[in-house]
């Protein structure tokens, strides 16, 4: 093709048709510009149809990962609504002794030495680059956001857990029997909450001591109070940190839905 334009130029410039020579090397250059841009515009649409696919094979990853994350952030609000309200029952049996029995009082202490840890899926789509792949810049925002808004959650289960294990639970390991309670997390299926599959039950019987322990012995200690107390507020902030973190994950789903429909 080269040789042909070239010949029909040396052709034009013996016959002395220097006019028309430039004219057609104009409109050659003319054809080769316009050759030259079809060609990127060719490779821009190629490059964003690629762009394009990888944003969606990303987007259905997210999806995956957030629907996770919301999953197990509900199952953690839950076992945190089951705390508070065994510190308010326990609280009750501060104010209203004779409401007390072991069982019961058993039961509730369960309940607050647990330690709900919020544990999501986080990508590296922000480290990696990939972030920009995406279109909707409200989306870029929310992921952008996320690692951070998940430390103002973990931080009040940090805290929660540093305190029972080292203030609360060896008040309890002096007041109670602790045999007792743990065998009462066995009846009541409270690991249940903990299961990757949920319904799973495990036969595991510690039985009660056979050392006549008095449940109720843990209110001559006023400082049964403080703990109760302690346990309510701080699973309360979290719970409400978690909800707020909630919001976000829904909306994050909800963009991610309306993408993948486009």
């Amino acid at each position: 093709m080269i040789k042909f334009f070239r010949h029909i130029r040396k052709s034009l410039l013996n016959e002395g048709k220097t006019s028309k020579y430039f004219k057609y090397a104009i409109g050659e250059i003319v054809l080769v510009v316009i050759g030259i841009l079809i060609a990127l515009q060719i490779n821009n649409w190629n490059e964003n149809k690629k762009d394009r696919q990888e944003e969606k094979a990303l987007l259905i990853q997210l999806k995956s990962e957030f629907e996770s994350n919301l999953k197990q952030l509900d199952q953690k609000i839950d076992i945190r609504n089951s705390m508070i309200t065994a510190s308010f029952k326990l609280l009750e049996y501060v104010d209203n002794p004779t409401l007390r029995n072991n069982d019961s009082i058993n039961k509730y202490l369960v309940f607050t030495v647990l330690s709900p840890t919020f544990d999501p899926i986080v990508n590296d789509i922000n480290s990696s680059g990939r972030i920009q792949l995406l279109t909707n810049n409200r989306l870029k925002e929310l992921l952008s956001l996320w690692t951070s808004e998940i430390i103002q959650v973990t931080e009040e289960e940090v805290g929660w857990d540093y305190y029972k294990n080292n203030v609360y639970r060896p008040f309890l390991l002096e007041y109670g029997s602790y045999r007792n309670m743990l065998n009462a997390y066995w009846k009541n299926n409270t690991m249940d909450a903990f299961h990757l599959d949920k319904g799973t039950e495990i036969k595991f019987d510690l039985k009660n001591s056979k050392v006549n322990v008095n449940a109720s012995k843990v209110f001559e200690s006023s400082k049964i109070e403080d703990h109760m107390a302690y346990c309510a507020t701080m699973t309360k902030i979290a719970n409400t940190q978690s909800k707020s973190l909630r919001i976000r994950i829904v909306e994050i789903l909800t963009i991610i839905e309306e993408q993948l429909k486009e």
